[in-house]
C-alpha cells in the first residue's frame, strides 16, 4: 500500500531533512519518494547559507537534496502506519498536508526501466525509479534501514 503527503506549501530543506528522518524511523516504511521543482545547481556568488540545494542527513546518511519537496510516496504494508506518519507531518508541517491512500510506486518495470536495462533484471528497489536519459547516481539515492536483530 502507498500514501502521499501532500503538504499545502512546498517544504524546505530543513523541514523536508525532519521529516524524512521521522517518516524513515517507522520500521513498517518500505521506501520512501520526494517529488517536487527540481533546485538549481549551486551558484559561487550565492551565501552558502541561502542554498537550497545541499546535503542533508537522513538516517545516517548524507544525500544532496535536488528537489524541493512539493509531495512525499511511501510505501508501506499495515494501514495503522498512516497514524503514525500523521503525527510526523503534524509535527513538522505546520501550515497543513493532505494524506491520500492509493497505487504511487510502480511495482512492474516500464518501458523506461526496459531502455535503461534492456533485459537485465531489474532489482526491486530501481523498478519504476529510472529516467533512461540520467545517471542512475544523478537521481537516486538509496538509503539502509537498520536492521535489528
Amino acid at each position: 500500500m502507498d500514501i502521499e503527503v501532500f503538504p499545502h506549501r512546498v517544504l524546505g530543506t530543513d523541514t523536508t531533512e525532519k521529516l524524512l528522518n521521522g517518516i524513515e524511523c517507522i520500521e513498517d516504511v518500505k521506501k520512501t519518494v520526494i517529488q517536487g521543482p527540481r533546485l538549481p545547481p549551486e551558484d559561487p556568488n550565492e551565501n552558502p547559507r541561502y542554498a537550497e540545494r545541499r546535503k542533508i542527513t537522513v538516517n545516517g546518511k548524507e544525500i544532496e537534496l535536488k528537489v524541493k519537496t512539493g509531495r512525499i510516496f511511501v510505501e508501506i504494508s499495515n494501514e495503522s502506519t498512516i497514524d503514525e506518519i500523521k503525527g510526523i507531518c503534524t509535527k513538522y508541517i505546520p501550515f497543513g498536508f493532505d494524506i491520500n491512500i492509493g497505487k504511487y510506486i510502480r511495482t512492474q518495470k516500464t518501458v523506461s526501466d526496459n531502455i535503461k536495462y534492456g533485459d537485465a533484471d531489474v532489482p526491486d528497489e530501481l523498478v519504476g525509479m529510472t529516467d533512461p536519459s540520467a545517471k542512475l547516481a544523478d537521481r537516486l539515492t538509496f538509503i539502509e534501514k537498520n536492521k535489528k536483530e
